[in-house]
Protein backbone atom coordinates (compact mmCIF):
# COMPACT_ATOMS: atom_id res chain seq x y z
CA UNK A 1 0.00 0.00 0.00
CA UNK A 2 1.40 3.33 -0.87
CA UNK A 3 1.49 5.65 2.39
CA UNK A 4 1.66 9.53 1.89
CA UNK A 5 2.09 11.15 5.39
CA UNK A 6 2.92 15.15 5.74
CA UNK A 7 3.75 17.23 8.68
CA UNK A 8 3.02 20.40 9.03
CA UNK A 9 3.76 23.37 11.82
CA UNK A 10 3.56 26.96 11.84
CA UNK A 11 6.41 29.26 12.21
CA UNK A 12 6.59 32.37 14.60
CA UNK A 13 8.37 34.83 12.37
CA UNK A 14 8.23 37.57 14.93
CA UNK A 15 10.47 36.00 17.36
CA UNK A 16 13.67 37.25 17.72
CA UNK A 17 15.63 34.19 18.22
CA UNK A 18 14.15 32.54 15.00
CA UNK A 19 15.01 35.80 12.85
CA UNK A 20 18.65 35.72 14.84
CA UNK A 21 18.81 31.89 13.70
CA UNK A 22 17.74 32.43 10.55
CA UNK A 23 20.54 34.98 9.88
CA UNK A 24 23.06 33.04 10.87
CA UNK A 25 22.89 29.85 8.93
CA UNK A 26 21.09 31.96 5.80
CA UNK A 27 17.34 30.49 6.31
CA UNK A 28 14.49 32.19 4.51
CA UNK A 29 11.64 30.65 6.52
CA UNK A 30 8.04 30.37 5.79
CA UNK A 31 5.09 30.83 8.29
CA UNK A 32 4.91 27.14 8.21
CA UNK A 33 7.12 24.24 7.76
CA UNK A 34 5.94 21.16 5.65
CA UNK A 35 7.25 18.01 5.59
CA UNK A 36 5.99 15.07 3.45
CA UNK A 37 6.36 11.45 3.19
CA UNK A 38 6.15 9.27 0.44
CA UNK A 39 6.77 5.19 0.88
CA UNK A 40 4.97 1.67 0.09
CA UNK A 41 4.44 -0.62 2.90
CA UNK A 42 3.00 -3.94 2.58
CA UNK A 43 -0.97 -4.93 2.68
CA UNK A 44 -2.55 -5.61 5.95
CA UNK A 45 -3.87 -8.65 4.04
CA UNK A 46 -0.70 -9.66 2.75
CA UNK A 47 0.90 -12.67 4.57
CA UNK A 48 3.67 -11.11 6.42
CA UNK A 49 4.03 -11.88 10.62
CA UNK A 50 6.21 -8.91 11.97
CA UNK A 51 7.15 -5.75 10.13
CA UNK A 52 10.12 -2.98 10.90
CA UNK A 53 9.94 0.45 10.32
CA UNK A 54 13.93 1.83 10.89
CA UNK A 55 15.65 5.37 10.15
CA UNK A 56 17.74 8.32 12.19
CA UNK A 57 15.76 10.71 14.21
CA UNK A 58 13.51 13.06 12.84
CA UNK A 59 13.49 10.67 9.26
CA UNK A 60 9.45 10.74 9.95
CA UNK A 61 9.31 6.69 11.25
CA UNK A 62 6.08 7.57 13.49
CA UNK A 63 4.53 9.76 11.19
CA UNK A 64 4.52 7.15 9.12
CA UNK A 65 3.44 4.36 11.00
CA UNK A 66 0.61 6.43 12.46
CA UNK A 67 -0.34 7.10 9.13
CA UNK A 68 0.08 3.67 7.87
CA UNK A 69 -1.64 1.82 10.98
CA UNK A 70 -3.42 4.29 13.25
CA UNK A 71 -4.88 3.42 16.22
CA UNK A 72 -2.66 0.25 16.22
CA UNK A 73 0.11 2.31 17.61
CA UNK A 74 0.56 1.11 20.87
CA UNK A 75 0.35 4.02 23.23
CA UNK A 76 2.29 3.44 26.82
CA UNK A 77 -0.03 3.79 29.59
CA UNK A 78 0.59 4.56 33.11
CA UNK A 79 1.36 1.72 35.29
CA UNK A 80 0.79 1.72 38.90
CA UNK A 81 2.91 3.65 41.37
CA UNK A 82 2.11 0.58 43.92
CA UNK A 83 1.01 -3.11 43.02
CA UNK A 84 2.69 -6.06 41.58
CA UNK A 85 3.07 -5.30 37.97
CA UNK A 86 0.95 -8.51 37.09
CA UNK A 87 -1.98 -6.91 38.88
CA UNK A 88 -1.52 -4.05 36.17
CA UNK A 89 -2.64 -6.10 33.23
CA UNK A 90 -6.69 -5.81 32.24
CA UNK A 91 -8.59 -7.55 34.94
CA UNK A 92 -10.37 -9.47 31.87
CA UNK A 93 -7.26 -11.41 30.83
CA UNK A 94 -6.51 -14.53 32.95
CA UNK A 95 -3.88 -14.78 35.13
CA UNK A 96 -2.27 -17.63 33.21
CA UNK A 97 -2.33 -15.34 29.84
CA UNK A 98 -0.86 -12.52 31.14
CA UNK A 99 1.83 -15.23 32.73
CA UNK A 100 2.74 -16.49 29.55
CA UNK A 101 2.87 -13.80 27.40
CA UNK A 102 5.34 -12.69 29.70
CA UNK A 103 7.33 -15.20 29.36
CA UNK A 104 6.93 -15.88 25.96
CA UNK A 105 8.57 -11.57 25.46
CA UNK A 106 11.64 -12.67 28.10
CA UNK A 107 10.74 -12.17 31.05
CA UNK A 108 10.56 -15.25 33.08
CA UNK A 109 10.95 -14.37 36.61
CA UNK A 110 8.01 -14.61 39.07
CA UNK A 111 9.50 -13.05 41.84
CA UNK A 112 10.19 -9.53 39.58
CA UNK A 113 5.75 -9.84 38.92
CA UNK A 114 5.51 -9.29 42.58
CA UNK A 115 7.33 -6.13 42.63
CA UNK A 116 5.99 -2.60 40.96
CA UNK A 117 6.86 -1.55 37.59
CA UNK A 118 9.00 1.40 39.22
CA UNK A 119 11.83 -0.63 40.50
CA UNK A 120 12.12 -3.04 37.98
CA UNK A 121 15.41 -2.77 35.61
CA UNK A 122 15.45 -0.84 31.98
CA UNK A 123 15.01 -4.41 30.58
CA UNK A 124 12.44 -5.71 32.65
CA UNK A 125 10.11 -2.41 32.37
CA UNK A 126 10.69 -2.33 28.35
CA UNK A 127 9.45 -5.97 28.67
CA UNK A 128 6.30 -5.30 30.47
CA UNK A 129 5.68 -2.71 28.09
CA UNK A 130 6.32 -4.80 25.34
CA UNK A 131 3.82 -7.86 27.11
CA UNK A 132 0.91 -4.99 27.72
CA UNK A 133 1.30 -3.88 23.77
CA UNK A 134 1.05 -7.22 22.78
CA UNK A 135 -1.96 -7.77 25.14
CA UNK A 136 -3.78 -4.64 23.84
CA UNK A 137 -7.11 -5.47 22.63
CA UNK A 138 -7.36 -5.80 19.20
CA UNK A 139 -8.54 -2.33 17.31
CA UNK A 140 -11.82 -2.45 16.07
CA UNK A 141 -12.33 -1.75 11.97
CA UNK A 142 -15.27 -1.28 9.97
CA UNK A 143 -15.67 -3.62 7.08
CA UNK A 144 -12.83 -6.43 6.91
CA UNK A 145 -11.05 -8.09 9.26
CA UNK A 146 -7.65 -6.98 7.89
CA UNK A 147 -5.05 -5.91 10.37
CA UNK A 148 -7.64 -6.02 13.14
CA UNK A 149 -4.34 -8.38 14.90
CA UNK A 150 -1.63 -5.74 14.64
CA UNK A 151 0.57 -4.14 17.26
CA UNK A 152 2.86 -1.36 16.02
CA UNK A 153 5.42 -0.66 18.85
CA UNK A 154 7.28 2.94 18.48
CA UNK A 155 10.58 3.81 19.99
CA UNK A 156 11.33 0.13 20.22
CA UNK A 157 14.46 -0.81 22.16
CA UNK A 158 15.29 2.81 22.42
CA UNK A 159 15.91 2.92 26.12
CA UNK A 160 17.38 -0.49 26.42
CA UNK A 161 20.87 -1.89 26.58
CA UNK A 162 21.63 -3.35 23.12
CA UNK A 163 22.12 -6.68 24.25
CA UNK A 164 18.76 -6.23 26.03
CA UNK A 165 17.49 -5.36 23.21
CA UNK A 166 18.83 -7.72 20.63
CA UNK A 167 17.87 -10.88 23.16
CA UNK A 168 14.81 -9.16 23.64
CA UNK A 169 13.51 -9.15 19.89
CA UNK A 170 14.88 -12.65 19.77
CA UNK A 171 12.42 -13.65 22.00
CA UNK A 172 9.19 -11.94 20.31
CA UNK A 173 10.34 -13.32 17.29
CA UNK A 174 10.47 -16.82 18.50
CA UNK A 175 7.18 -16.45 20.39
CA UNK A 176 4.95 -15.01 17.26
CA UNK A 177 6.40 -17.74 14.93
CA UNK A 178 5.80 -20.35 17.30
CA UNK A 179 2.28 -18.91 17.48
CA UNK A 180 2.53 -18.24 21.49
CA UNK A 181 1.27 -14.53 20.72
CA UNK A 182 -1.22 -14.19 17.58
CA UNK A 183 -0.89 -11.32 17.18
CA UNK A 184 1.55 -9.09 13.95
CA UNK A 185 4.11 -7.24 14.82
CA UNK A 186 5.21 -4.16 13.72
CA UNK A 187 8.58 -2.28 15.57
CA UNK A 188 9.55 1.59 15.16
CA UNK A 189 13.51 2.18 16.03
CA UNK A 190 16.20 4.22 15.42
CA UNK A 191 18.52 0.87 15.77
CA UNK A 192 19.55 -1.19 13.17
CA UNK A 193 21.10 -4.00 15.28
CA UNK A 194 18.22 -5.50 15.89
CA UNK A 195 16.67 -6.17 12.16
CA UNK A 196 18.43 -9.53 12.46
CA UNK A 197 17.69 -10.56 15.51
CA UNK A 198 13.78 -9.48 14.84
CA UNK A 199 13.52 -11.56 11.94
CA UNK A 200 11.11 -9.50 10.19
CA UNK A 201 9.50 -10.22 6.80
CA UNK A 202 9.81 -6.86 5.50
CA UNK A 203 11.88 -3.77 6.69
CA UNK A 204 11.45 0.14 5.31
CA UNK A 205 14.41 2.01 5.75
CA UNK A 206 13.24 5.75 6.25
CA UNK A 207 16.48 6.95 5.31
CA UNK A 208 16.34 5.67 1.78
CA UNK A 209 12.59 5.20 1.51
CA UNK A 210 13.29 1.59 0.54
CA UNK A 211 11.19 -1.22 1.62
CA UNK A 212 12.69 -4.52 1.39
CA UNK A 213 11.02 -7.95 1.49
CA UNK A 214 12.49 -11.12 2.59
CA UNK A 215 12.80 -12.16 6.28
CA UNK A 216 16.31 -12.24 7.66
CA UNK A 217 18.37 -14.61 9.25
CA UNK A 218 19.01 -14.47 12.77
CA UNK A 219 23.35 -14.53 13.56
CA UNK A 220 24.20 -17.55 15.65
CA UNK A 221 25.02 -17.40 19.25
CA UNK A 222 27.80 -19.35 20.62
CA UNK A 223 27.31 -20.78 24.91
CA UNK A 224 30.40 -21.83 26.46
CA UNK A 225 29.58 -24.17 29.60
CA UNK A 226 32.21 -24.38 32.05
CA UNK A 227 32.18 -26.01 36.16
CA UNK A 228 32.29 -23.43 38.25
CA UNK A 229 32.61 -22.74 41.77
CA UNK A 230 28.60 -22.64 44.04
CA UNK A 231 30.08 -19.10 45.09
CA UNK A 232 28.53 -18.21 41.37
CA UNK A 233 25.27 -18.32 42.87
CA UNK A 234 25.38 -15.03 44.37
CA UNK A 235 24.78 -13.77 40.86
CA UNK A 236 21.27 -16.02 40.19
CA UNK A 237 19.99 -16.80 43.81
CA UNK A 238 17.35 -13.35 43.73
CA UNK A 239 16.38 -14.76 40.07
CA UNK A 240 15.35 -18.14 41.21
CA UNK A 241 11.28 -18.57 41.65
CA UNK A 242 11.81 -20.25 44.38
CA UNK A 243 13.75 -19.75 47.21
CA UNK A 244 17.70 -18.77 47.02
CA UNK A 245 19.05 -21.62 48.68
CA UNK A 246 21.98 -23.67 47.66
CA UNK A 247 23.00 -27.42 48.74
CA UNK A 248 27.26 -27.01 49.14
CA UNK A 249 27.87 -30.17 47.62
CA UNK A 250 25.96 -29.38 44.35
CA UNK A 251 28.13 -29.60 41.37
CA UNK A 252 27.42 -26.39 39.61
CA UNK A 253 28.18 -25.37 35.66
CA UNK A 254 28.11 -21.53 34.60
CA UNK A 255 26.77 -20.91 30.85
CA UNK A 256 29.15 -18.04 29.08
CA UNK A 257 27.63 -15.95 26.62
CA UNK A 258 30.55 -13.89 24.80
CA UNK A 259 32.60 -14.61 28.78
CA UNK A 260 29.77 -13.20 30.66
CA UNK A 261 27.72 -15.49 32.62
CA UNK A 262 24.04 -15.98 31.25
CA UNK A 263 22.63 -19.03 33.15
CA UNK A 264 23.25 -21.29 35.92
CA UNK A 265 22.56 -25.04 36.80
CA UNK A 266 23.49 -27.03 40.00
CA UNK A 267 23.20 -30.91 40.14
CA UNK A 268 23.05 -32.90 43.17
CA UNK A 269 24.04 -36.67 43.16
CA UNK A 270 20.98 -38.90 44.01
CA UNK A 271 21.96 -40.78 46.65
CA UNK A 272 19.91 -43.51 46.67
CA UNK A 273 20.02 -44.26 43.40
CA UNK A 274 24.09 -45.23 41.45
CA UNK A 275 24.98 -43.14 38.64
CA UNK A 276 22.20 -40.79 39.36
CA UNK A 277 21.89 -36.59 39.09
CA UNK A 278 19.03 -34.14 39.32
CA UNK A 279 19.19 -30.60 38.52
CA UNK A 280 18.83 -28.92 41.70
CA UNK A 281 18.94 -25.24 40.31
CA UNK A 282 18.33 -23.78 37.06
CA UNK A 283 18.59 -20.14 36.62
CA UNK A 284 18.74 -18.24 33.53
CA UNK A 285 19.33 -14.34 33.85
CA UNK A 286 16.51 -11.60 33.06
CA UNK A 287 18.23 -9.72 30.29
CA UNK A 288 18.64 -13.31 28.62
CA UNK A 289 15.82 -15.21 28.97
CA UNK A 290 13.42 -15.81 25.78
CA UNK A 291 16.15 -17.88 23.89
CA UNK A 292 15.88 -21.08 25.48
CA UNK A 293 19.01 -21.08 26.73
CA UNK A 294 17.97 -23.03 29.80
CA UNK A 295 16.63 -25.75 27.74
CA UNK A 296 19.63 -25.57 25.51
CA UNK A 297 21.85 -26.12 28.49
CA UNK A 298 20.22 -28.59 30.12
CA UNK A 299 20.24 -30.81 27.35
CA UNK A 300 24.04 -29.99 26.31
CA UNK A 301 24.96 -31.42 30.49
CA UNK A 302 22.45 -34.53 29.89
CA UNK A 303 24.06 -35.63 26.69
CA UNK A 304 27.28 -35.08 28.47
CA UNK A 305 26.43 -37.12 31.51
CA UNK A 306 24.74 -39.54 29.18
CA UNK A 307 27.94 -39.95 27.91
CA UNK A 308 29.22 -40.82 30.47
CA UNK A 309 26.50 -43.58 31.78
CA UNK A 310 25.13 -41.08 33.73
CA UNK A 311 21.55 -40.23 34.26
CA UNK A 312 20.05 -36.62 34.77
CA UNK A 313 16.65 -36.15 35.81
CA UNK A 314 14.95 -33.01 36.41
CA UNK A 315 11.91 -32.55 38.83
CA UNK A 316 10.26 -29.00 38.61
CA UNK A 317 6.68 -26.86 38.89
CA UNK A 318 7.69 -24.03 36.91
CA UNK A 319 5.47 -23.73 33.49
CA UNK A 320 7.61 -22.63 31.15
CA UNK A 321 9.70 -25.72 32.19
CA UNK A 322 6.88 -28.10 31.83
CA UNK A 323 6.09 -27.24 28.72
CA UNK A 324 9.68 -27.07 27.50
CA UNK A 325 10.34 -30.92 29.10
CA UNK A 326 6.65 -32.42 27.36
CA UNK A 327 7.96 -31.06 24.16
CA UNK A 328 11.71 -31.87 23.82
CA UNK A 329 12.39 -35.37 22.25
CA UNK A 330 15.48 -35.16 24.47
CA UNK A 331 13.34 -35.88 27.54
CA UNK A 332 11.31 -38.01 28.85
CA UNK A 333 8.33 -37.63 31.26
CA UNK A 334 8.32 -39.95 34.14
CA UNK A 335 5.57 -38.80 36.50
CA UNK A 336 3.45 -35.80 36.99
CA UNK A 337 2.13 -34.87 40.10
CA UNK A 338 -1.66 -32.64 40.03
CA UNK A 339 -1.21 -31.05 43.07
CA UNK A 340 2.52 -30.92 44.11
CA UNK A 341 3.36 -32.14 47.28
CA UNK A 342 2.55 -31.99 51.04
CA UNK A 343 5.44 -29.69 52.70
CA UNK A 344 7.77 -32.96 54.01
CA UNK A 345 9.28 -33.75 58.04
CA UNK A 346 12.89 -32.58 56.50
CA UNK A 347 11.71 -28.94 55.25
CA UNK A 348 9.79 -28.62 58.52
CA UNK A 349 13.01 -29.31 60.30
CA UNK A 350 14.96 -27.20 58.25
CA UNK A 351 12.30 -24.55 58.19
CA UNK A 352 12.07 -24.73 54.57
CA UNK A 353 8.69 -22.73 53.64
CA UNK A 354 8.41 -23.18 49.90
CA UNK A 355 6.48 -26.12 48.72
CA UNK A 356 4.45 -27.23 45.54
CA UNK A 357 1.21 -28.05 47.61
CA UNK A 358 -1.36 -26.99 44.75
CA UNK A 359 0.96 -26.80 41.58
CA UNK A 360 1.23 -29.41 39.10
CA UNK A 361 4.78 -31.41 39.62
CA UNK A 362 6.80 -32.33 36.60
CA UNK A 363 9.71 -35.51 36.38
CA UNK A 364 11.66 -36.01 33.62
CA UNK A 365 14.54 -38.06 32.48
CA UNK A 366 17.02 -37.03 29.99
CA UNK A 367 16.46 -39.91 27.32
CA UNK A 368 18.55 -37.81 23.97
CA UNK A 369 18.07 -39.17 20.44
CA UNK A 370 19.63 -41.76 18.55
CA UNK A 371 21.49 -39.17 16.49
CA UNK A 372 22.72 -36.88 19.91
CA UNK A 373 23.53 -40.04 21.61
CA UNK A 374 26.25 -41.55 18.07
CA UNK A 375 27.36 -38.24 17.59
CA UNK A 376 27.75 -36.76 21.47
CA UNK A 377 31.68 -37.95 21.24
CA UNK A 378 32.71 -35.66 18.67
CA UNK A 379 30.93 -32.64 19.78
CA UNK A 380 28.32 -33.28 22.78
CA UNK A 381 27.47 -29.63 22.43
CA UNK A 382 26.86 -28.95 19.03
CA UNK A 383 22.71 -28.06 18.41
CA UNK A 384 21.23 -28.02 14.70
CA UNK A 385 19.05 -25.09 16.09
CA UNK A 386 19.54 -21.40 14.54
CA UNK A 387 19.45 -19.97 17.26
CA UNK A 388 22.21 -21.03 19.62
CA UNK A 389 25.16 -23.27 19.57
CA UNK A 390 27.23 -23.80 22.10
CA UNK A 391 31.09 -24.59 21.73
CA UNK A 392 33.41 -27.22 23.22
CA UNK A 393 32.03 -29.57 25.95
CA UNK A 394 32.75 -28.66 29.55
CA UNK A 395 36.11 -30.46 29.89
CA UNK A 396 36.66 -32.14 33.13
CA UNK A 397 40.94 -31.51 34.07
CA UNK A 398 40.80 -35.03 36.85
CA UNK A 399 38.92 -37.62 37.59
CA UNK A 400 37.50 -36.27 40.57
CA UNK A 401 35.34 -33.65 38.45
CA UNK A 402 34.23 -35.92 36.35
CA UNK A 403 30.46 -37.22 37.03
CA UNK A 404 31.09 -40.14 39.77
CA UNK A 405 29.03 -42.42 40.99
CA UNK A 406 26.71 -41.52 44.07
Amino acid sequence: MHITATVCCPIDLASFRVQQVASMFGLTPGPHDKRTFAVELPDLDDDWQIGLIVGPSGSGKSTVARAAFGDRLYEPGNWPAHGAVIDAFPASLPTRTVVQTLTAVGFSSPPAWLRPYHVLSVGERFRCDLARALLSPAVETSGADEGQDVVVFDEYTSTVDRTVARVGSAAVAKAIRAGSIARRFVAVTCHEDVAAWLEPDWVLDMATGQLARGRLRRPRLELQVVRCHCAAWRLFAPHHYLNAGLNRAARCYLALLADRPVAMVALLANPARRNVWRVSRIVVLPDFQGLGIGGHLLRALGQLYHQQRQRLTITTAHPAMIRHLDRSPHWRVTAVQHGGYRRSDFARRKNIRTTSAGRTVVSAVYCGRIADVASCHENVHRFDDNALRTKEPCHEPSSSARPSSA
